[in-house]
């Protein structure tokens, strides 16, 4: 697994909405990126600036925040707290 290190924070995304409410298929090109996940891991935190986030939090976070990495067939982002905009 992956350790995030300092304040840093591995987020697993939600998935794209892939219909509509009305019930329109939306397709693979016309999907926004998602600014809703998961919280995978945490880093330890800086000296003056401990983790307000914990595993297991639902996050919203900025629409170009963080490195998206891939792992196997799976998606994830690194970023920093400070990037992360709420707990939900």
């Amino acid at each position: 697994m992956i350790k995030p290190l300092s304040d840093r924070v591995l987020v697993e995304p939600k998935e794209a909405e892939t219909k509509t409410a009305s019930g329109l298929y939306i397709p693979d090109t016309a999907k926004e990126k998602p600014q809703q996940g998961t919280v995978l891991a945490t880093g330890p935190g800086k000296k003056d600036e401990p983790m307000e986030v914990k595993p297991g939090d639902e996050v919203l976070y900025g629409k170009y925040s963080g490195t998206e990495i891939t792992v196997g067939d799976k998606k994830y982002l690194i970023m920093r707290q400070s990037d992360i905009l709420a707990v939900l």
